[in-house]
């Protein structure tokens, strides 16, 4: 293997679940990340590996700062950038109000490039490598989307959402044309260079019986493709989802029979689950996306970790915009620690870490790909300032461990800590 490009600095990544296994979590205060190309081929302690460096190659040298995996959201909605920070009094009066109305410009192509460079930059800004995104009803947005994302070598995971019901005439699909345009949608982009397709039914009570069906059926068609959706959000959601399809055992149970529960399949929300519906997400691998600044901004409720951990559920976090409050990975985890703590679990920053980077990318089924400093895995990584703000660096004078050290950067941490952020080896300029 040949090594064509070296980055000297301390080095974070996980290669299991630290709550798990206590090995887990590398760092090597003085370490040394070697790539091959676009892919990773070492890393480990600079005075082990730089008898692998080629006596010409200059080694990018960040002394102080911190090498990281990209962080993963596994939940956004891009059209959504515009309406960030808008008020209402819950979910659907959001949806209704601020909602539809941004999503209906996403007919219009230029429209939707505009805000998808800015989206992805505003990604790439914050440290965040991959993302699973909602589109809008319109192809045209998802063509948008790709198209930015393959300009800069990004592996996005996205899909036009699909709905067919209780929305305005203007975002309605139908069960077959919502069916029809994603597999071409899915032929079009899943699998092309770094790009990856979700089937994306907005919610249950969006899409009709028929539509969850033929949804299905794509799914099963279309295996290696990713399920993306919203569950269990909001109590008037969830009894209104109850309402639409009565036979359904449980909201959950409304994707359950029409085949919509499997690995690569990615549930945001997941607040209002009961024992059985945790049960049947680790039977299928379903994954949970939580969404804490979402949960907490729209009074929606609070995640409970105990019961999802004990069912051995894949968990990741995602910042949800627009609903969500924030593009920045290390806001969500300090969201998602204050959520933990109120219903009595305590979160280790290790382990939120774990769950922006390898733990993300377990839940999307991509841990051979993303997620880590794994040899063979792409290099998409970020370095981190953990003295990027006055208040950080007069913190970290008075450190006690490593883990006080990540959680000060959880806590206190924002895009100002990201200092680069490199695609596939090459650091991103916009």
């Amino acid at each position: 293997m040949t090594i064509t490009d070296a980055f000297r600095a301390s080095i974070l990544y996980f290669t299991d679940d630290p709550a798990c296994n206590p090995d887990a979590m590398h760092w090597h205060s003085d370490g040394l990340l070697l790539l091959s190309g676009e892919k990773i081929a070492a890393a480990g302690d600079y005075h082990l590996l730089k008898t692998q460096l080629p006596p010409e190659l200059t080694v990018s040298h960040w002394p102080g700062k911190i090498l990281c995996p990209g962080f993963i959201d596994t939940h956004v909605h891009y059209p959504q950038t515009d309406m960030i920070a808008s008020p209402a009094p819950g979910l659907l009066p959001w949806l209704e109000t601020y909602t539809f109305p941004t999503e209906r410009r996403f007919q219009d192509s230029e429209h939707a490039h505009e805000v998808a460079d800015f989206f992805l930059d505003e990604l790439l800004r914050n440290g965040t490598t991959t993302a699973m995104v909602y589109c809008t009803v319109h192809p045209e947005s998802v063509d948008a989307l790709f198209i930015q994302s393959e300009q800069r070598n990004l592996r996005m995971v996205a899909g036009k959402v699909m709905m067919d019901r209780h929305c305005p005439d203007f975002l309605r699909d139908t069960a077959e044309t919502g069916a029809h345009e994603s597999e071409a949608l899915i032929r079009k982009w899943h699998g092309r260079g770094r790009q990856l397709y979700a089937i994306t039914p907005r919610f249950a009570p969006t899409s009709s019986e028929r539509q969850l069906v033929l949804t299905g059926e794509l799914a099963s068609q279309y295996p290696d493709t990713f399920i993306q959706t919203h569950v269990a959000e909001n109590k008037d959601e969830c009894h209104w989802a109850r309402s639409l399809f009565p036979k359904a055992r449980s909201y959950l149970d409304i994707y359950d029979q029409c085949g919509l529960m499997r690995p690569r399949a990615m549930y945001a929300h997941c607040i209002w689950l009961d024992e059985t519906d945790r049960r049947r997400m680790a039977e299928t691998q379903s994954a949970i996306a939580l969404c804490p600044t979402s949960n907490l901004f729209l009074g929606s409720g609070l995640f409970h970790f105990e019961p999802a951990i004990a069912a051995k559920i894949p968990l990741s976090i995602a910042t949800d915009i627009g609903g969500g409050t924030s593009f920045s990975m290390l806001q969500t985890m300090n969201e998602t620690y204050k959520i933990a703590r109120m219903g009595g679990h305590y979160l280790p920053a290790a382990s939120m870490f774990y769950l922006a980077t390898l733990g993300a990318a377990r839940a999307m089924q991509l841990e051979n790909t993303i997620g880590s400093f794994t040899p063979g895995n792409e290099a998409d990584f970020i370095v981190i300032d953990p003295q990027a703000t006055p208040l950080l660096a007069r913190r970290s004078q008075h450190l006690n461990s490593l883990e006080e050290q990540l959680f000060v950067l959880a806590m206190l941490g924002d895009d100002r800590c990201v200092e680069a952020t490199y695609i596939c080896g090459k650091k991103y300029i916009s």
